[in-house]
């Protein structure tokens, strides 16, 4: 198989990230309009998503501008919002650790749900691909850019539709998440892993700074690695020379850690 170009997985991850992408495009227009509402000036919304980039993070830290608490609070609580990209970031890892501190910094900033959803599935698929990085990096400018343009409309006409934010928009990344993960549940590992997260963040929706979200991605985690197990140990060992097959459809170790995409439908946008 011919080693793609850096220009055709860059392309290759943009082109895949399409469907995020219109799912995310309500989402900035929600936050500018939400901005244009509170006492922050029109820039200030526009710069905090150029330089956080953070969907979930910025509407929480417009909503508690605008109610005036401290700076402390207001950075302890996106920081506790934020700790699911960590897992994210250990998940992709052992597919980045091979590339300089620049070029890690820069992936690291551009991952989001939705990239980490299209990335983790690409290198499930191709664990060795050497352009892998491209293909992240297409991913996440094309989310960033696409966060910024409709950050600006949001913040240009959200004066004129005040009620802009109640008409529902945000569904469309819930429809996009599920359209991901639906397909993946055939696989009982799988399955398992939404299941419990689902409920865990159905149930755990009241407790405070989101950490709902956190309870849920770590007991979905441990439900689909346990079901993994289980389906191994049950599944005897494979004949000499076969495949392995982790009960993920993975033929590596490596591949198991994909599990994890399965989280992003706890997060909502970014």
């Amino acid at each position: 198989m011919p080693v793609p170009s850096r220009s055709a997985s860059f392309v290759a991850g943009a082109r895949d990230t399409l469907p995020m992408i219109v799912g995310a495009a309500p989402f900035g227009l929600i936050f500018g309009a939400l901005v244009a509402t509170t006492p922050l000036a029109t820039w200030h919304g526009q710069l905090m998503s150029l330089a956080v980039f953070a969907g979930s993070s910025q509407f929480i830290a417009a909503g508690l501008f605008a109610t005036g608490v401290g700076y402390v609070v207001l950075w302890a609580t996106t920081l506790i919002v934020n700790l699911r990209h960590m897992l994210y970031a250990a998940n992709l890892l052992p597919h980045v650790r091979h590339l300089n501190l620049r070029w890690r910094a820069l992936l690291g900033f551009l991952l989001t749900d939705e990239t980490f959803a299209v990335t983790s599935s690409h290198f499930h698929r191709h664990p060795d691909d050497p352009m892998g990085h491209w293909y992240f990096f297409g991913s996440g400018l094309s989310m960033y850019l696409n966060w910024q343009v409709w950050t600006l409309a949001g913040l240009l006409f959200g004066a004129a539709f005040p009620r802009l934010q109640t008409l529902g928009l945000d569904f469309a990344m819930v429809a996009t998440f599920i359209a991901i993960i639906v397909p993946q549940m055939a696989r009982l590992p799988w399955a398992v892993a939404t299941i419990v997260a689902g409920a865990s963040a159905y149930l755990c929706h009241g407790l405070p700074y989101k950490l709902g979200l956190l309870v849920a991605v770590a007991l979905g985690i441990a439900a689909g690695m346990l079901a993994l197990h289980a389906k191994r140990r049950n599944g005897g060992r494979p004949s000499p020379g076969a495949k392995r097959d982790d009960g993920l459809g993975a033929n590596t170790p490596d591949d198991r850690t994909g599990l994890r995409s399965q989280e992003t439908s706890t997060g909502g946008a970014q």
